[in-house]
């Protein structure tokens, strides 16, 4: 009896390619993959027309942009198949029926909800007005842009949101808050979240061929506070991926649709970058005094480690 379940259950040491690989260190296989997926499919996008113009095309533009044809493949490979990939291949269903339990976790009160869908555009018109010539260029919102805030934040859960949280959130946070604690374990997925982007940067995504080194350092510098904050949500909440992807969708949605509206005389790309970095900055400073740098994770208990986190994750 002890012999057919040793050779049932094999070792990590004796398995063997991929498998063997992703259970020794998931989360580098997991980074290697999303970024490997993410920008070998943005390839063709990087070097069209719409980004370097080596290649004598240029991606079809639906709903007034390109980016949904050569932007949203690319990150839906990334980082939500590596999450799928890894999770099966390290935990099996366990691990699965976990990740997706996350993923599904949507009965967190309304107050989240009505919460996060006001408070984050707020946050980012608040924080615009102390940009020099900010307050002397502000419009009013009209009440069409309003009405139009509603769908364009289901827009962006459904493509952007949804396809990089169950990844970045759902796979990652876990074990690295789990194995480096909340903030330092925040700090390397912030940048290595925003790492993620910057082939894009090269693309009319980044605003290429206008693109200086100044918008990428910005945009990474801002996603560490943005991460420290999500954190803070995703804990709060009993770790809810919904709720990250409304915040996420959130900002997105204020800075395609209100923002400029708005403030139309500001820098679309440099000063919405210096934006969100004071904003992010002032709230997570805020949240790391008021939780004493927990950002509400629970207390580590060796019998309550996260789902996929019963061995070393590097």
């Amino acid at each position: 009896m002890h012999s057919s379940v040793s050779s049932a259950v094999a070792p990590p040491s004796r398995r063997s390619g991929l498998r063997a690989l992703a259970a020794r260190r998931p989360l580098t296989a997991f980074f290697a993959l999303a970024y490997g997926l993410s920008w070998l499919a943005w390839i063709p996008y990087l070097l069209s027309g719409d980004g370097l113009d080596v290649l004598p095309f240029t991606f079809p533009a639906l709903l007034g942009t390109t980016q949904l044809l050569g932007v949203l493949p690319g990150a839906y490979l990334g980082p939500v198949t590596a999450a799928f990939v890894v999770t099966a291949l390290v935990e099996g269903r366990a691990g699965l029926r976990a990740w997706r339990g996350r993923l599904l976790r949507f009965g967190v009160g309304w107050r989240w909800y009505v919460g996060v869908a006001l408070v984050v555009p707020a946050a980012i018109m608040v924080t615009t007005l102390v940009l020099p010539g900010a307050r002397e260029a502000v419009q009013p919102l009209t009440l069409a842009l309003l009405l139009a805030y509603v769908p364009m934040l289901a827009i962006q859960v459904v493509t952007t949101a949804l396809a990089e949280e169950p990844g970045w959130r759902d796979f990652a946070l876990p074990r690295l808050q789990d194995r480096m604690g909340a903030v330092p374990g925040t700090v390397v997925l912030g940048l290595l979240w925003g790492g993620w982007h910057l082939p894009l940067f090269l693309t009319s995504w980044g605003g290429w061929p206008g693109t200086s080194w100044v918008q990428p350092v910005l945009f990474v510098a801002s996603c560490v506070p943005l991460s420290l904050v999500m954190t803070w949500v995703f804990n709060r909440t009993g770790q809810s991926v919904p709720l990250v992807m409304l915040l996420h969708a959130g900002i997105n949605s204020t800075y395609t649709l209100l923002w400029p509206a708005v403030f139309p005389r500001l820098d679309g790309d440099t000063d919405a970058f210096v934006v969100q970095l004071i904003a992010t900055t002032v709230v997570t400073a805020v949240l790391i005094v008021v939780t004493r740098g927990r950002l509400g994770a629970p207390t580590a208990r060796p019998s309550a480690r996260p789902a996929g986190t019963a061995s070393p994750a590097r």
